[in-house]
């Protein structure tokens, strides 16, 4: 038994466009990408530093005697908390630097 077919043209039910309806070929657009690899080393980054800084923070915390720093110009008899909390704060003033040259010769390449 066959069913019998509704001969073309004739009005029923609209499922798509219309004939003569243009028709848009191109494909979907992609959903936008997301940057979880940017999160992540952003989070270990700053997980990394916190670490450091409490090492730092225990590191000063236990060394609290005075000692001799021996400087070009002379001796300075300072407690050994404020010399190592200069020298971090030199360390990463010089890390700063380094990354401001580094940044700055990337931006003149492009």
């Amino acid at each position: 038994m066959t069913v019998p077919q509704p001969p073309v043209g004739t009005p029923g039910p609209s499922v798509g466009p219309g004939p003569g309806a243009p028709v848009d070929t191109r494909p979907a657009a992609p959903a936008p990408a997301r940057r979880t690899g940017r999160t992540v080393g952003r989070s270990l980054a700053l997980a990394l530093l916190l670490f450091v800084t409490v090492l730092l923070v225990l590191f000063v915390v236990f060394n609290t005697q005075t000692v001799d720093i021996s400087l070009v110009f002379g001796n300075v008899e300072a407690p050994l908390v404020l010399a190592l909390v200069i020298a971090a704060a030199l360390g990463g003033l010089l890390v700063w630097l380094a990354g401001l040259t580094m940044r700055a010769r990337r931006n003149r390449r492009s």
